[in-house]
């Protein structure tokens, strides 16, 4: 008894080493089909992006796909993201740099080439010259997706800016970019892959009005006294800014999500930061040139910067794109290229301000170092332009359900009343009042939220 039990013993044992080789082989046979179709598909091992001079691996770099899509960004160590097959050919975009177009991934390393560029000439004529008004190019990408659609903007601008450099002038400026003129192109595309286009959405979900620029920014120390170097300003689990300099030529790339304190570069966020939005990228980089100043960086030298904003949702109940508490995201890319810079009088910015000038006489103006359209956008650009706004209105037909005369009656008295005051100009000065009123009230409550916020 006791043989023939260990004869079964050692037949059971055999069996199970016979099954676990040839689930091995079954595992070996099925690795192998799966990176074929990896290889031959899209990539198979890391790819690093770097600076073609020094070899230095860009981080936050933008990776777009066939479609002019964004499809991500590289990592801390200049990694791309995961590219499929389906995607190429992509295109990778980095501010300052040549952008390179790969129909491929072939080898483990694609360099970039860096892009020279000359910041605009800055003249003070006189010392009533204070305020600095800069002019600038926007290009952005941006995307909305639910679980069923998406929708791809792609938008040209002419924004400005308006900085007081003296605290004593008595005028507030703007540092977020205000918009002259737009140019606007939507894609939109359902589940099923049909698409439409169009020059108007009624959702804003960019975040390119959010993001503007600092007066100035301290140097670090170990950088003041060096013609070349990087300096890297660890966050709570990663690096939240990562300084370049070369020469008179200084880059920052900042992860705001890396730590509280990086939040100081975009102040006009700070609201989201705190509830009802998630989110889940968000890096910005600034490129300075001329740079003379030995502790400090200045708007004067600004000469480009970018951003790439990814997040859950897009504020509280901003606005329900499809079904009701369906989730969304958004993911935002844009370029900005600073194209003018001038010191002006405060008479000269108070007409800025109010807007006197025609926006129809402005153009929009496309930098040279800015890099060419990639075609899918182009066609995107095209399209909408052979959209004809006569045909769509006579084609539209109203729902007569809704239609009505807005008439309504009103007694004689109250209508002589109305048009006293409308000769007077009553009506117009207590609307005029009220809306002061409503605003400065608003005005108020934001600077005692800002000054608790910048208190802690």
């Amino acid at each position: 008894m006791c043989v023939e039990r260990l004869q079964q013993v050692a037949d059971f044992i055999d069996i199970r080493k016979r099954n676990c080789i040839i689930r091995g082989q079954r595992m070996i046979v099925l690795l192998t089909v799966f990176f074929a179709i990896m290889s031959s598909n899209g990539q198979t091992q890391p790819v690093v992006v770097a600076d073609s001079l020094t070899r230095q691996a860009l981080s936050c770099a933008s990776v777009f796909d066939r479609n002019g899509k964004a499809a991500g960004i590289t990592d801390g160590k200049g990694r791309l993201p995961y590219i499929s097959g389906d995607m190429f050919p992509i295109t990778i975009r980095y501010l300052g740099f040549h952008e390179t177009r790969l129909d491929s991934i072939a080898g483990d390393s694609v360099f970039l080439k860096e892009l020279t560029t000359e910041l605009p000439e800055i003249v003070v004529e006189s010392r009533q010259h204070k305020l600095l008004h800069i002019l600038a190019y926007v290009r952005e990408y941006s995307t909305l997706s639910t679980y069923t659609d998406t929708v791809f903007l792609f938008r040209e601008k002419m924004v400005d800016y308006m900085i007081v450099p003296d605290r004593k002038i008595k005028f507030k400026g703007w540092h977020a970019p205000r918009v002259l003129k737009s140019k606007s192109y939507y894609r939109f595309t359902d589940s099923q892959g049909l698409d439409s286009v169009s020059d108007r959405c009624n959702h804003h979900f960019s975040w390119s009005d959010w993001i503007g620029i600092i007066s100035s920014a301290g140097l670090p120390a170990r950088l003041r006294n060096v013609s070349m170097g990087t300096d890297t300003v660890m966050g709570r689990y990663s690096p939240a800014e990562i300084w370049t300099k070369k020469e008179d030529r200084i880059s920052i790339d900042i992860n705001v999500l890396a730590d509280t304190t990086s939040r100081k570069w975009v102040r006009n966020l700070s609201s989201f930061f705190k509830e009802y939005l998630d989110f889940e990228n968000f890096r910005l980089r600034y490129n300075y040139a001329d740079v003379i100043r030995g502790d400090s960086l200045s708007v004067i030298d600004l000469s480009a910067y970018s951003f790439a904003i990814e997040s859950n949702g897009r504020g509280r109940e901003m606005f329900r794109f499809n079904k009701k508490d369906e989730p969304f995201f958004v993911n935002t890319f844009a370029e900005v290229y600073i194209l003018d810079k001038e010191y002006i009088t405060v008479k000269e910015a108070k007409k800025w301000e109010r807007r006197k000038f025609e926006t129809d006489a402005f153009d929009i103006i496309e930098p040279a170092e800015a890099p060419a359209l990639q075609a899918s956008v182009m066609d995107l650009v095209a399209r909408v332009n052979e959209i004809s706004h006569d045909d769509v209105r006579l084609d539209f037909t109203p729902d007569r359900r809704l239609m009505g005369r807005g008439v309504r009656k009103q007694n004689i008295g109250r209508r002589a009343l109305s048009l006293l005051k409308q000769v007077t100009g009553i009506t117009n000065i207590r609307s005029r009042r009220n809306f002061d009123r409503n605003w400065n009230d608003f005005r108020k409550s934001r600077n005692n939220k800002n000054r608790k916020i910048n208190d802690k």
